[in-house]
């Protein structure tokens, strides 16, 4: 029985490694028709050592060690063991995938997306692009110098704006008509606080007797009941 659900295992891993390693290889493909060629193997694997990685900027390791998280929560969630996973990707030392979840590897494009195309099948860009700028530096200059750089800025932005939503459930519970008053109130808020960081926004005017004050009233109040003006 054991040997039998093993062997059926093992079948799986092939076939998702085959599978994988196809699409890694049309991703490179369209990708390598649009800029004018590019190989697989761009970048080097490198297991890094604490003084290799004390010669990285602060930014370097801090991008590392947020794409290690990231691999490691998605395998977790797949409910993969990194031998499960190294076997996945055919890979035969699982050392690489134990540096990279600890920050501390540079790994080949073909990897990256071999490990995209199976651990983040659902949302593959911003895993893709988050591993890309961690684990391989060269193909990252290669995307700035591309105009592309920007991007993990914008899909952490975006990410934060879903957090805020999703971590308001009493929102989420709200009928149609009563999220879109929410949603316009949240869009006059933006626009008023773009407009202010412009210093173009000036507050409406008050229409008289909707809430303007009288001066006369005030002035009453102030002195007491009986004096004049």
């Amino acid at each position: 029985m054991g040997r039998s659900e093993d062997s059926t295992r093992a079948r799986l891993f092939e076939q998702v490694s085959s599978l994988t390693f196809n699409l890694s290889r049309q991703a490179v493909g369209a990708l390598a028709g649009r800029v004018g060629g590019l190989t697989l193997r761009i970048g080097s694997t490198l297991i890094l050592d604490k003084a290799q990685r004390k010669r990285l900027s602060a930014e370097q390791r801090a991008w590392m060690k947020r794409a290690g998280e990231a691999i490691h929560d998605a395998r977790t969630t797949a409910g993969l063991s990194i031998d499960g996973l190294a076997e996945a990707l055919a890979l035969e030392d699982k050392t690489v995938l134990q540096a990279m979840e600890q920050g501390s590897a540079t790994v080949s494009f073909e990897l990256i997306l071999r490990l995209t195309s199976l651990l983040a099948r659902n949302d593959p860009i911003p895993f893709l692009i988050s591993l890309v700028r961690g684990f391989n530096p060269r193909l990252w200059a290669l995307a700035e110098d591309w105009g592309i750089g920007h991007l993990p800025t914008m899909i952490e932005r975006d990410r934060k704006w879903m957090n805020i939503y999703r971590g308001n459930e009493a929102v989420r519970q709200l009928p149609e008509a009563e999220f879109n008053q929410v949603l316009a109130f949240c869009r006059s808020s933006m626009e008023t606080a773009m407009a202010l960081r412009a210093g173009r926004w000036t507050p409406p005017p008050v229409p008289p007797g909707d809430g303007a004050i009288d001066d006369a009233a005030v002035r009453a109040s102030e002195n007491g009941p009986g004096s004049s003006a």
